[in-house]
């Protein structure tokens, strides 16, 4: 069974809370549903999760639910009496019900699938829904007086929108049917017709009052409406205008000819034929209760060595005597007994990943020194190095088989982000098999004894309509057997896919592997099959397990601690390390000669100003005087403006060592990473911050925290109470930027994150909005991206957010980072901007070939919708709205979807394409966005007493945003970067 554990840390003390409230009067909606009440007058609402009704001529609304069970798609009982609705109250949904006067909250399905879209069946008695408990979607019914379940459809593709005709005598529902997808009709003997085929997206058939039509929802090339079919007709009938934004959820029926549905932000009422609709308005108030806390300190003029915690992928050597990791980007190795490691690796360059060979002789592991991530190989007694497999794509996570003779690794795949190969090459022969080819994010591979089967973690979605899963171990073998899925605990997902196992004891009787965030085993067969019951080994956080070879003992990195447990009697022993780095002080005093400086906080330019900068901090700016004590940056000709920041990216080590000069050659002094590997996340924010690599500042999240279900690799799933505590226990142990709470998290679980964060300083975002601002959120990322529920409650499918959306987040104070590039802006620029691709920093860092890649790929983007532009100017109006609004608004981009650095660059002209000026585009690139991290005393502004992170750009950026790109010279933390240099390869 699964690991819970409850406790108090006083890691770091807590700091007093206050708290003020705002109200907030809602009177859009954005992606709301409602249902008429049988006697035709009141009408149910989801109006960002809650469940509220409303008089059907409008008026003020009730609230019937709380905030915390992300409430939707509510249906009314038959008689009147009671509402349904799924909610996620519990970490996952499932179909609930409450009185029409909010008493009575009751849950009627229970466990660990989804269930949504409730229909009540017209005599009452039971409720048909859509679950993935079949392994896909189907339509299922409950039976609500003795709770037994009968599953309706059964097809290997989607089925879900079920709706029961007047009569009760048929079920129609949207089906995903690879031969034939549109809208079915089932009756009751179990006979399914077809009624509206079509490849397009089509959601919540209804059917009309006397049975004769139904409406559904059509989305396709860029057009939301409403369609009706008459039984037989094969549908496709308009009912609504192509420009209206008809959001995706069933009508209710006034009459046969008259129906209310919610489009525009409203909830309308229309009759069949007519070209206008009626509004019915309403009014709901929201209390948002907000955190004034004290912000975590940073002291970036310290002197004093810092403990490395950025220790990546530990293993220990066979005999168990040695450990071999990456920290500040090199490879170290710490004998037993001694505390201070030994640099193996003294580069510029990045190695990582290392594996001891099976005799212990050599280290494989992948290092960028041939220009991207290529396998190496180490002579562990004469250090001699050399490189076995040199591909144009960065390899990942190379394993020795036990026989010796192969390493297993994995090779990007040419079909998709975060897709991979899983590859094996015989070390003499140099072949290369592929083992697997259609692998997302996997672990680490670990291989059986006899060096036939290998055994990773890979994510096991619940159904092809949603992409969340659980990570399990997924069994090869290289005679090309069926890969099988198994996993110790049903319905718990393995730990981080990167290092956490399932790690093969080398006698072949056990698996070692994370979960819950604590280290277990599980006897297994030769093949990998589970034979036995899991056992627990630590009761605290254990990270990249590996095993001696006598399989007597798992040496685990505690948090920021090596141990050692014995298998024999669960003793741990620890492996006292000894490491630090420090931050570099310029020793020079700077004198910067600007012709123009942006402040950050002003919409016009000091002129003719020296900028004095002493060690890494500005002393003062003057009035330019010749002569000046210092050594003098002649930027007379040129615009100064702070270092910019990128406040949504991903990265991590494959990147390589050009990673921070690309950054830095962009003008990109800081980037925040909200989700990634802690260990990766901080071995960058070390080697950065000491020089050992040249890069920005980096603000780190560790990984995405997560409820049962996952999807990245980087996402921590904390189903229990007891996994998120020791979750957040690390936060504040490695000294984690922000917390980045993911989309399966149910709102109980992060408002406890919110909670405990602001106790120690830390800030917390996510994808969610509301109740997310209500209980002092710091940050909302994306406009739209990935959500649980299959549609935003940010951003419809027309790329509209309403008055719900902006006064939300205007009101709450909560920021916002849209990334316009990632939905159509870089697209809409890489196709308007000939000259986007004809800088130095692109042609330094990226190959000819991504070229005619980007623009291909950005011409599929809008070719493929006709209302591309009309939808893209939707999002740029929405972040004007914001802006106007009084809303905090910070660019990032989710890069690398988008080229790294060139990112933030097109994000910057996305926003001014769409009138925001310039000026507001820099402001919010700088002094907001440090604000946002929560270094605006530090940092985001040109003026004395702030570090001297700035950047000298030829051109007039106030007037034309493309000067931003064009970099001459990046000064960060007072050390000068000139642009040819930061293009050159050390």
């Amino acid at each position: 069974m699964a690991f819970n554990l409850f406790f108090k840390t006083n890691l770091v003390a807590a700091v007093p809370v206050k708290f003020d409230s705002v109200e907030v009067t809602i009177t859009e909606g954005t992606n709301m549903a409602v249902d008429l009440s049988p006697d035709k007058e009141t009408i149910a609402m989801d109006l960002q999760g809650t469940i509220w009704v409303v008089p059907v001529q409008g008026g003020k609304a009730t609230a019937l639910t709380d905030a915390l069970g992300d409430s939707r798609q509510p249906v009314w009982s038959p008689d009147g009496s009671k509402i349904a609705f799924q909610s996620y109250r519990d970490g996952n949904y499932h179909i609930w019900s409450v009185d029409k006067d909010g008493t009575n909250l009751q849950q009627i399905t229970v466990g660990v699938y989804d269930e949504r879209e409730p229909y009540w069946a017209p005599d009452g008695r039971s409720l048909i829904f859509s679950s993935d408990r079949s392994g896909n979607y189907d339509i299922w019914q409950i039976d609500l007086a003795s709770n037994l379940l009968n599953q309706l459809t059964n097809d290997p593709a989607n089925d879900y929108y079920p709706a029961f005709s007047a009569d009760g005598k048929q079920i129609a529902f949207v089906s995903e049917r690879k031969k034939a997808p549109g809208v079915y009709v089932l009756n009751t003997e179990g006979n399914e017709q077809l009624l509206v085929q079509s490849e397009a997206r089509l959601a919540a058939p209804s059917w009309s009052s006397n049975g004769a039509q139904i409406i559904y929802n059509f989305l396709s090339k860029g057009e939301s409406v409403l369609q009706a079919a008459l039984l037989g007709d094969g549908g496709g009938q308009a009912l609504t205008a192509p420009g209206e934004d008809v959001f995706p959820f069933r009508v209710s029926w006034i009459s046969p000819e008259e129906f209310i549905y919610t489009a525009d932000g409203k909830i309308k009422r229309r009759k069949i034929g007519k070209k206008e609709a009626d509004f019915i308005p309403f009014q709901a108030t929201v209390t948002l209760s907000r955190e004034n806390y004290a912000r975590k300190k940073y002291n970036f003029d310290t002197l004093a060595p810092q403990p490395v915690k950025g220790i990546r992928s530990p293993v220990v050597s066979p005999d168990g005597r040695q450990i071999v990791f990456t920290a500040l980007g090199d490879l170290w190795m710490l004998r037993k007994g001694e505390n201070e490691p030994v640099a193996l690796t003294n580069d510029p360059f990045i190695e990582i990943d290392p594996i001891w060979s099976p005799d212990g002789k050599q280290l494989v592991y992948t290092s960028d020194k041939n220009g991207n991530m290529d396998i190496w190989v180490r002579d562990m007694s004469s250090g001699k190095e050399r490189c076995v497999l040199n591909l144009k794509e960065s390899l990942k996570f190379p394993v020795w088989s036990p026989d010796g003779k192969k390493i297993a690794f994995y090779q990007p795949a040419p079909n998709g982000y975060g897709r991979v190969l899983l590859n094996m090459i015989d070390i003499h022969s140099g072949e290369i098999v592929t083992i697997d080819e259609n692998l997302f994010d996997g672990g680490r591979a670990s291989w059986s004894p006899d060096s036939k089967h290998v055994a990773i973690s890979a994510v096991q979605s619940y159904s092809s309509r949603f992409r969340e899963g659980i990570s399990k171990i997924m069994l090869l073998s290289l005679n090309k057997e069926v890969k099988q899925f198994v996993t110790p605990v049903p319905d718990v997902s393995l730990g981080t896919r990167g290092v956490n196992g399932p790690i093969w004891s080398p006698d072949g009787r056990m698996m070692a592997y994370t979960m819950d965030g604590v280290l277990w085993i599980v006897p297994v067969d030769e093949k990998g099959q589970l034979i036995g019951p899991p056992e627990r080994l630590t009761k605290e956080l254990a990270e990249a397990p590996s095993w001696t070879a006598d399989s007597k003992s798992v040496v685990y990195l505690a948090v920021d601690t090596l141990k050692q447990v014995f298998l024999a009697d669960g003793r741990t022993e620890r492996w006292r390390l000894s490491l630090t780095w420090q931050y570099p002080k310029p020793k020079d005093r700077l004198v910067v000669h600007a012709g123009k400086v942006f402040d950050g906080q002003t919409d016009s330019y000091l002129e003719d100003v020296d900028i004095i900068i002493t060690k890494n901090r500005i002393k003062e700016i003057l009035p330019h005087q010749a002569d000046r004590q210092g050594k003098l940056v002649d930027a007379s000709t040129k615009t100064v403006i702070p270092g910019l920041f990128e406040m949504h990216t991903h990265q991590n080590a494959t990147f390589g060592e050009p990673l921070g000069r690309l950054w830095l050659s962009y003008g990109i002094t800081s980037i925040r990473e909200p989700g990634t590997d802690p260990y990766d996340g901080i071995e960058r924010r070390e080697a950065w911050a000491s020089g050992r690599r040249i890069g920005p500042r980096t603000f780190i999240s560790g990984g995405h925290m997560e409820g049962n279900r996952i999807y990245y690799n980087r996402n921590v799933s904390s189903p229990s109470g007891g996994a998120l505590e020791l979750e957040l226990k690390r936060a504040v142990q490695l000294d984690y930027d922000m917390i980045k709470t993911y989309v399966r998290m149910p709102d109980l679980m992060q408002q406890r994150v919110v909670a405990f964060a602001h106790k120690h300083g830390i800030p917390v975002s996510s994808h969610e909005i509301y109740p997310a601002v209500s209980y002092g959120t710091d940050g909302v990322e994306h406009m739209g991206a990935t959500s649980r529920r299959g549609y935003s409650p940010k951003l419809t499918a027309l790329n509209n957010s309403y008055q719900d959306v902006i006064q939300l987040l205007a009101k709450s104070g909560t920021n916002i980072t849209p990334t316009v590039s990632l939905h159509g802006g870089f697209s809409a620029i890489a196709l308007s901007n000939p000259s986007l691709f004809d800088h130095p920093q692109f042609k330094a860092f990226f190959s000819e070939e991504l070229i005619p890649e980007l623009k291909s790929r950005a011409t599929r983007t809008v070719e493929g919708n006709p209302h591309f532009h009309s939808q893209y100017k939707n999002i740029q109006n929405s972040v004007k709205a914001l802006l106007e609004a009084g809303a905090r608004v910070t660019p990032g981009t989710d890069s690398p979807h988008i080229p790294n650095g060139l990112s933030l660059q097109v994000e910057l002209q996305c926003w001014v394409d769409g009138g925001v000026s310039p000026y507001e585009a820099l402001r919010a690139a700088t002094l907001w966005s440090a604000e946002a991290v929560g270094v605006g005393a530090d940092l985001g502004t040109i003026e004395a007493g702030k570090l001297a992170d700035m950047v000298i750009v030829e051109g007039d950026p106030l007037k034309n945003i493309k000067d931003a790109l064009n970099v001459q010279m990046v000064i960060k933390n007072g050390e000068v970067h000139k642009i040819e240099d930061l293009l050159k390869r050390p």
